[in-house]
């Protein structure tokens, strides 16, 4: 098996400690694993399409459109 450094900041390093019962390196090998299999079912979505880069760029910006519009609402209605 290969070795793989990552760096993380020192309040999570810390947080990491005090479970030392958890086995990291599988936490994180699993999570990987999990990513590598949503990004080959997405490459396998988009070479069937004619989605270009530039259209999901003009997607992207009405999604976080939304996205602010939604929490927007979401906190006017946390304030009454």
């Amino acid at each position: 098996m290969v070795n793989v450094t990552l760096s993380i900041p020192p309040k999570l390093k810390a947080k990491m400690s005090k479970m030392n019962y958890v086995n990291w390196s599988a936490v994180i090998r699993s999570i990987i694993e999990k990513k590598i299999e949503d990004f080959e079912v997405a490459e396998k979505l988009l070479s069937k399409s004619r989605f270009s880069e530039a259209d999901l760029k003009k997607f992207m910006v009405g999604v976080d459109e939304d996205f602010r519009q939604e929490g927007r609402r979401l906190l006017d209605e946390a304030h009454g």
